[in-house]
């Protein structure tokens, strides 16, 4: 019995060490976190993260995630392995604990037979240019490598490997001589069949540069997945595991029904990589459009298709450009395969998927976090998530693969949070226009319209596209002025919670005049820092006035832009947030409606909770800890409606309805009473002193 075999099969026992994997390297490397585990906890740990993703939004909470598939076999897998190189002839990973200390790993579990042979040969010509100064010798040791990029393919030769050379560019060497180096690899192990320098220029930390050169052997090779042949390049994405990479393949031919359809099907590969999804898809009778950034990559699945006679049409560009273009051309298909990076699409490509009105989406991601935030917004884009299905791709880590299917439902109503019959406060989604605009798929007014005896329904404000918070609709026009003035009466506030780049002041308020079709209006804002996550602020911001984009303008001028902005915002914090901490809008959230209903005299508070992206933010970026602590204060809204009756008089004047004010947010804004409870948390106990 295989070593995978004995773990698997212990799955429902004890949780001896027969179901474990011992590797010598596991006290010091940071590659397997999870290895120590028993494999059946390393699946519920699996599923758990996939769970709590979902569960941030109510669009999916009750949607059931499967468990786990498990992966066969759970060591000597890899079929790729990146390894950093360092002084002492180290060719491995970082260690555990962070920094930049590199733990050499001869004896790794997860890497193929053929990779770990390669590794070898390697790492001891690196220890021999360490020595002589030779041209693989480490860049500390004062050489050119910094790292090495290995990957298996399996042909109808048998097993072969592909070598990449990461050299700094900066400190290369001519080119003959690691020409020399790479035929004497080839003369030490016959299975390489190439080998390539990438050249990597400054201090970034991706381990590849963008340039690869083939200096001796093939261009690409033949890699076989279940019943599709790619070929792989120096340096491509392949999934880490091969088998778990065929399940993926026949999940999505099975939920898409290829081959059971009475005519042959159209389908869309969305970030389609080096074609292997393509290419099986292809295999089992479906006619495939491939859409790939990387050009290369396409040419060679072009060509392979080509031979192989499958109909496979690949084209390299920007996904969301090509959408655009099969949108306009009115062109249809019968599914569509997304399979985007770790940061998940664009939101601008989700809209433009959901405008080709596909019957059905298959989703795959690597990041439970961005998969649920993009799941999110395709409810709001009239798809149901039917199934959510993971599996373990990378085995003895706590990373999760997850296959959803997305069907075509139709636009979905918002949620109701407060109605009567004159008026109902909806939540708008991030990504959603108020009221109709450009190429976008829907508005709140479009969905709102849907709710009952809401068909002539008008908002009475509107909030920003990546905005998301309270939005109030007056069911009839004609009840729309008094509906306004009550919103804009001098006791009525819109209180937002904005994530913001630095460290703000304790508290402040920002008064500087705006400019509005050409005249300037005053306007003025106040904001109280509720908690710094990762050097970054957390505020209750309230402004006066409702000036276009008042809030994200004024918080820009003092140099605390709202994270996420495109406009006013800071370009590189920005790209930082969205590839790092799945922020992909305006970190900014209208949580509560405060006033006065203009014909019963009630105060009406109405909060909307922080929705589920920018919870998963405040998580990734420092922990659970500050979403304890400002869930514990009430700073993020609650789900509901509180209020006061009217004065026993039945005519209030403007001195009591202040009064009025104070007592309702005494009774249900704990957001003002931020004590100094957690170390790592800088919350502010102020008094409120904000209209």
């Amino acid at each position: 019995m295989q070593p995978s075999e004995r773990i698997l099969s212990g799955l429902g026992g004890s949780g001896g060490d027969a179901q474990r994997i011992a590797c010598v390297h596991a006290d010091r490397c940071g590659g397997c976190p999870v290895i120590a585990l028993p494999y059946g906890e390393q699946l519920a740990l699996k599923r758990g993260r996939v769970v709590q993703s979902m569960s941030r939004y109510p669009a999916l909470e009750l949607v059931y995630t499967e468990p786990v598939q498990p992966a066969e076999p759970v060591v000597e897998y890899r079929s790729r392995a990146k390894m950093i190189v360092a002084t002492g002839g180290k060719l491995g990973l970082y260690a555990k604990g962070g920094g930049h200390q590199v733990v050499d790993i001869p004896l790794c579990r997860v890497v193929s037979k053929i990779v770990a042979v390669v590794a070898a040969i390697i790492r001891d010509r690196i220890k021999e240019d360490e020595d002589t100064q030779g041209a693989l010798a480490p860049i500390e040791a004062g050489g050119s490598l910094r790292a090495v990029d290995l990957r298996e393919v399996r042909g109808p030769a048998g097993e072969h490997v592909l070598v990449t050379l990461v050299i700094q560019r900066d400190r290369a060497r001519e080119r003959e001589a690691y020409e020399e180096i790479a035929r004497a690899l080839v003369a030490a192990e016959p299975r390489i069949l190439g080998v390539a320098l990438n050249y990597h220029e400054g201090d970034t930390p991706q381990i590849l540069g963008n340039e690869t050169v083939r200096i001796h052997g093939v261009e690409t090779a033949p890699d076989r997945i279940g019943t599709a042949t790619h070929e792989a390049t120096y340096g491509s994405f392949v999934q880490a595991h091969r088998g778990q990479a065929e399940r993926v393949h026949k999940t999505i031919i099975e939920v898409l029904g290829i081959g059971r359809m009475t005519k042959r099907p159209r389908v869309l590969d969305l970030y389609g990589g080096a074609g292997a999804i393509s290419l099986a898809l292809a295999d089992a009778g479906a006619d495939v459009y491939m859409v790939e950034s990387n050009a290369p990559a396409v040419a060679q699945v072009n060509e392979t298709a080509r031979k192989g006679g499958l109909s496979v049409h690949a084209e390299a560009g920007d996904v969301s450009s090509a959408l655009r273009r099969f949108a306009e051309q009115k062109e249809t298909f019968d599914g569509a395969i997304v399979n985007p990076p770790r940061r998940g699409t664009s939101s601008l490509a989700r809209e433009l998927l959901a405008r080709l009105e596909l019957p059905a989406i298959v989703y795959i991601s690597c990041d439970p976090d961005t998969l649920a935030r993009d799941l999110d917004h395709f409810t709001r884009l009239g798809y149901g998530v039917s199934s959510i299905r993971p599996l373990d791709m990378i085995p003895l880590t706590d990373e999760v693969e997850t296959i959803a299917l997305l069907r075509r439902t139709g636009l979905a109503p918002p949620k109701v949070l407060w109605e009567d019959d004159d008026v109902f406060i909806v939540e708008k989604g991030a990504h959603e226009p108020t009221v109709p605009q450009g190429e976008y798929v829907t508005s709140l007014v479009g969905r709102a319209k849907k709710i009952p005896n809401a068909g002539d329904a008008v908002p009475v404000n509107r909030i920003d596209v990546g905005t998301s918070g309270l939005v109030l609709f007056v069911r009839r026009a004609t009840d729309l002025p008094k509906w306004q003035a009550a919103l804009e009466h001098e006791t009525a506030r819109k209180i937002y919670v904005a994530g913001t780049r630095g460290i703000t002041p304790n508290k402040g308020a920002i008064t500087r005049d705006l400019r509005e079709d050409g005249k300037m209006y005053p306007a003025r804002t106040r904001y109280r820092r509720l908690a710094v996550a990762s050097g970054h602020s957390v505020l209750r911001v309230v402004p006066e006035q409702g000036r276009t984009h008042q809030i994200r303008r004024h918080l820009a001028a003092i140099g605390h832009p709202v994270l996420g902005d495109d406009r006013y915002g800071h370009p590189p914090t920005n790209r930082f947030f969205e590839e790092k901490n799945v922020l992909d809008r305006t970190f900014l959230h209208c949580v509560r409606l405060e006033l006065t209903h203009p014909v019963t005299g009630v105060r009406l508070i109405i909060e909307a909770p922080l929705p589920g992206d920018l919870r998963a933010v405040l998580e990734r970026t420092s922990g659970p800890g500050t979403l304890r602590f400002l869930d514990h204060k009430q700073a993020l809204g609650q789900s509901g409606f509180s209020s006061l009756p009217p004065p026993p008089s039945g005519e209030s004047t403007p001195s009591e309805l202040l009064s009025l004010r104070d007592s309702a947010s005494r009774l249900s804004l704990s957001i003002l009473d931020v004590d100094s409870s957690s170390p790592t948390i800088h919350p502010q106990n102020e008094s409120d002193d904000e209209r």
